[in-house]
């Protein structure tokens, strides 16, 4: 669960405070489990909620897309990571490239990192991401495509 909040805050301080109030909100209302899913799946859904609404005080923002332009450096990532001679052949080459993906994801736009947290960590779907985050569909089909290629601009 708190892996869930940092990948969507990308704050350790701020996961860490999300999660406890997370785990305060279940148990607190742990009357109102009604066992249609299971507890971990349940509680899954107040963490990512709560993440959410976390983001939602920080103001999130998308990449405005008219204004994106591919191959551009943001402002808060002024360096790409080269890792192009690191070979995944060990367990010690997989740790380093996981290290390498989780730096990148950590440069990426709030707007694509969460989205993109959310769809191949979380496993949901456009139509859940859209609901979650309050944005269309095609929105969060398009923060996907495009931080997912920005994350492969990165590594």
């Amino acid at each position: 669960m708190y892996n869930i909040c940092l990948r969507i805050l990308n704050h350790e301080a701020e996961a860490e405070d999300v999660l406890q109030e997370a785990f305060m909100d279940a148990f607190g209302h742990i009357a109102s489990f009604r066992g249609q899913s299971t507890f971990g799946a349940w509680l899954k859904q107040i963490v990512v909620n709560r993440a959410i609404n976390q983001l939602r005080s920080r103001r999130l923002e998308f990449v405005d897309l008219d204004s994106y332009r591919p191959g551009e450096v943001d402002s808060d990532s002024t360096e790409r990571l080269d890792f192009a001679d690191v070979e995944p052949v060990d367990e010690e080459a997989i740790t380093l490239e996981v290290d390498r993906v989780k730096r990148a994801m950590q440069l990426l736009p709030e707007g694509y990192r969460v989205v993109l947290s959310l769809y191949l960590f979380e496993g949901y779907d456009h139509e859940e991401i859209g609901n979650v985050l309050g944005i269309s569909e095609t929105t969060s089909r398009t923060q996907y495509l495009r931080g997912k290629k920005r994350l492969l601009e990165l590594l």
